[in-house]
């Protein structure tokens, strides 16, 4: 002791910070804790992604693509979101839906929607339509807000767009 005080709480160095003060949860002791429980936590997301991933193919091979977007599609929309750096306001709104291939009326795939809220919300699917232009050269696919899901009274959305596309891999 120098002058009646500790010479180690002159100096505020990590070293005498962690031996003076081992409850700030830097010793370590402390340092290995975490790690175990950070091991844990990315092993527990991995499985969950996992069973989230399987679910979601189960799901397609089931009942089919609309169900599967029915019922993750919040989930995919907040990734997508998420991915293009995009928070939602009232006047750009996303939602994942459906894409119905007009030809057989069946869900192809899904896709993100964007817009004003309320107009969004009236969003049911998306239709695409394909040709093919100058022989098999080209290939246009025009994709359409619309709010049925449905074969009879369609009608488009207006003021709404997409954003993206989900593409679904079934094995």
């Amino acid at each position: 002791m120098q002058n009646g005080r500790d010479p180690c709480l002159c100096r505020p160095t990590l070293h005498n910070l962690l031996k003076h003060r081992p409850s700030i949860g830097w010793g370590k002791e402390n340092i290995q804790m975490n790690r175990k429980k950070a091991l844990i936590i990315a092993a527990a997301t991995l499985g969950v992604a996992a069973i989230g991933a399987t679910q979601v193919g189960q799901i397609i091979k089931v009942v089919g693509i609309g169900a599967a977007v029915q019922k993750f599609g919040p989930d995919i929309n907040k990734a997508m979101n998420k991915l293009a750096d995009h928070t939602n306001t009232s006047t750009s709104w996303t939602k994942v839906v459906p894409i119905i291939s007009v030809g057989s009326r069946r869900a192809i795939g899904a896709a993100q929607v964007i817009g004003p809220k309320s107009k969004v919300e009236g969003v049911k699917a998306v239709a695409q339509l394909d040709q093919d232009l100058f022989g098999r050269e080209v290939k246009l696919r025009a994709m359409i807000p619309i709010d049925s899901e449905g074969v009879s009274n369609i009608h488009r959305v207006e003021d709404v767009g997409v954003a993206g596309v989900v593409d679904f891999r079934i094995k």
